[in-house]
């Protein structure tokens, strides 16, 4: 079930940069909500047609929905926002991704929907939300920057504005996008080959990579699913699991919540890095307990407490600040390209983790994480060198920092001779 989910993930984040030059975001938007209602239908139709096949299908076209939606919101998002909000707009992500999966553990305790009678309505829950999605996303215009610079239609955008901002003077944002439009005239939109192969992009897309798959070796999936064996090691009932899990879930979304408060008042890289270094002491800290958790009754709470926290530091910086550092070094040309390398990546990442650690974990025992460590650690090495910071900076900023490793050594293009410049 698993590897279906995570399959049609995949298919739908390759889809969603075409869907979204082709379409527009704000359909393609709806495009995703239809592909859910879909899922929902099968999901919860299969155990009255007692066909297993349907729940395969509807698995698989739920992770169609969420790749392609994921993707298609980010950049919604990301291209609607006001400079000033951008940070703590593009937290809403994570946030809304946290409060989902903590909805799931809640419906799925056996006091709610968790039940043999009642769990075809559980797994038909998604389809409400891609409901209610169609229904507002129909009274919501497509996106300021989308409607100039593709469309170029300057009276839509400013009804846009309008629409989003409130009425005002939102002649500064206007000019910056004519700034990008400027720059774009000989340009376009590029496919995902094209950004493999543009050098002015070479440094960001390193960086966003490096970003991602450090996600996914985070150890964050492993933790969640070695979490049950040290619950139960720690003595606690096996009927008591589902409340605690629900608990790790709360404290997530608490540290996504708090990130988005503190993120515009801290720089990107120091929170990212800083957390990287939490994470990396949590995971050492985890695995001398568990050395040690036969020689003490209470060296298990000690490792459920290091797994708390870890889960803490990851919400607070690489599962919140990651697809704001991406949005913020890409361009409106790259982006969505961008994300569907990124999220392919994720979705991979995420069916390896997933299929490969019980094996490592067999092998290697409470040491697997070590190697998790060991991720976490190089790529904050990496980001320290590589990455610069994003807070408060305009794109043409943050690209020019970047040409100083995309052209090093050698003269960097004027912003208005490159192919992809935003």
């Amino acid at each position: 079930m698993a590897s279906v989910y995570c399959l049609g993930g995949l298919l739908g984040s390759l889809a969603s940069g075409y869907l979204s030059r082709r379409l527009g975001k704000s359909p393609s938007h709806i495009l995703s909500c239809s592909v859910g209602i879909t899922a929902s239908l099968c999901l919860g139709l299969s155990k009255m047609a007692g066909s297993h096949e349907m729940i395969l299908v509807g698995r698989f076209l739920c992770g169609i929905a969420v790749g392609l939606g994921i993707n298609i919101y980010m950049q919604y998002l990301g291209e609607s926002a006001p400079r000033k909000l951008r940070g703590v707009t593009n937290t809403t992500v994570a946030l809304f991704v946290t409060i989902g999966k903590l909805f799931a553990q809640v419906v799925g305790l056996r006091e709610v929907l968790g039940t043999e009678a009642l769990w075809p309505l559980m797994l038909s829950l998604c389809g409400l939300t891609d409901l209610l999605q169609l229904i507002v996303m129909r009274f919501y215009p497509e996106t300021p920057l989308h409607l100039l610079l593709v469309k170029g239609d300057q009276e839509r955008c400013m009804k846009a504005m309008n629409r989003f901002w409130g009425h005002g003077d939102h002649q500064l944002e206007l000019d910056f996008i004519r700034t990008e439009q400027e720059m774009l005239k000989n340009s376009k939109h590029l496919s995902v080959i094209e950004l493999v192969k543009e050098r002015s992009m070479r440094w960001q897309l390193i960086v966003a990579v490096v970003i991602i798959v450090t996600i996914q070796f985070s150890g964050i999936n492993a933790i969640l699913f070695y979490a049950r064996n040290v619950f139960v090691t720690a003595g606690l009932p096996l009927e008591k699991i589902p409340y605690i899990s629900m608990g790790m879930g709360s404290f997530e979304t608490l540290a996504v919540m708090l990130c988005g408060v503190l993120i515009d008042h801290f720089r990107r890289k120091v929170m990212l890095l800083g957390s990287y270094g939490l994470m990396a002491t949590m995971l050492a800290l985890l695995t001398v307990s568990l050395f040690y958790q036969g020689l003490t009754n209470w060296m298990p709470y000690c490792s459920a407490v290091f797994i708390f926290l870890f889960i803490f530091f990851f919400g607070i910086g690489p599962g919140t600040l990651t697809v704001v550092i991406i949005m913020e070094v890409c361009s409106h040309s790259t982006r969505p390209a961008v994300l569907v390398i990124i999220s392919s990546l994720n979705w991979a990442g995420l069916y390896i983790v997933g299929m490969g650690f019980p094996y490592i974990e067999g092998a290697l025992g409470y040491y697997s994480f070590l190697i998790f460590l060991f991720s976490i650690v190089a790529s904050g090495i990496f980001l320290f060198y590589f990455l610069p910071e994003t807070k408060g900076k305009s794109y043409e900023q943050i690209t020019l920092e970047f040409n100083r490793l995309n052209f090093k050594g050698k003269q960097p293009p004027k912003p208005k001779e490159l192919s992809t410049s935003l």
